[in-house]
């Protein structure tokens, strides 16, 4: 398992079923749009902090951005 890529192919999912950009979710998470950009892109890890700022963002269960689909 590739965390990081679960992690970033989750956040996607997650987001577009929401229907919001990039732009959007990073505004409702206090950080840059490029900083989301880069973990849908499997470009960065992230910080604890920021991983409960998206879950809370998401309004979904922290734990769910780490499941990998089989």
């Amino acid at each position: 398992m590739d965390i990081v890529k679960v992690f970033g192919t989750n956040l996607r999912i997650y987001r577009k079923e929401l229907g919001i950009s990039q732009e959007k979710f990073a505004e409702m998470c206090g950080l840059h749009r490029t900083y989301i950009s880069d973990i849908e892109r499997f470009q960065r890890s992230i910080s604890l902090d920021n991983v409960q700022k998206i879950a809370n963002a998401l309004g979904i269960e922290t734990y769910k951005l780490f499941l990998e689909e089989e």
